[in-house]
């Protein structure tokens, strides 16, 4: 289509593994993942925490200087269960469907798990 132009995606939320699992594939892709959206200069809305597969794409974005965003439930953000956030923290209420709906309202685009090669 001539003419059409597709909009840019500023922001991307990845919701997935506070653990790194047992492959080391995961996190290599999760790394991957990070090192695409800094170069793309796109930003990260994320689980909070500097854990697992959430943890691994969102250190690798903030290091590459591209803005990080770890929504957490307050009842996470009081203990240390999942490491520190980096960049910015927004805590929002317990309840599941809040959390999720804040991540969906500041991003458009949603990616579950990743856990898959790149």
């Amino acid at each position: 289509m001539t003419g059409s132009s597709v909009p840019k995606i500023k922001n991307i939320c990845v919701f997935g593994g506070s653990s790194p699992g047992q492959e080391k594939e995961f996190l290599e892709s999760t790394n991957h993942l990070g090192r695409v959206l800094t170069e793309r200069k796109i930003h990260l809305i994320y689980g909070g925490g500097s854990l697992g597969l959430m943890g691994g794409v969102s250190i690798t974005i903030f290091l590459g200087g591209s803005q990080v965003l770890g929504v957490i439930p307050k009842t996470l953000a009081e203990g240390d269960i999942i490491g520190k956030t980096v960049g910015e923290e927004l805590q929002v209420s317990t309840y599941l469907n809040d959390y999720l709906s804040c991540l969906t309202m500041l991003t458009p685009l949603l990616l579950y798990q990743v856990v898959w090669a790149l």
